[in-house]
């Protein structure tokens, strides 16, 4: 079974709530129909990306897919 792609903008703002810490990431997860370790994925690329954190970004790791094909 394929993961369900969801669009960037939803990632982020999901991101962004789950920062302000109004609510338990769990609760935000819940309502928003995705599991809890999605969105601390997320948060965790974005981290990656914004460069607070060392991995790969996203761009790399699109082009590490293309490279592989």
């Amino acid at each position: 079974m394929r993961a369900k792609r969801y669009p960037a903008e939803f990632r982020e703002r999901a991101g962004e709530l789950a920062r302000l810490r109004e609510r338990p990431v769990k609760e935000i997860a819940a309502d928003l129909g995705i599991s809890e370790q999605t969105l601390h994925n997320w948060m965790k690329q974005a981290d990656i990306d914004a460069g607070r954190r060392e991995g790969l970004t996203t761009e790399e790791r699109a082009e590490l897919v293309r490279l592989r094909r």
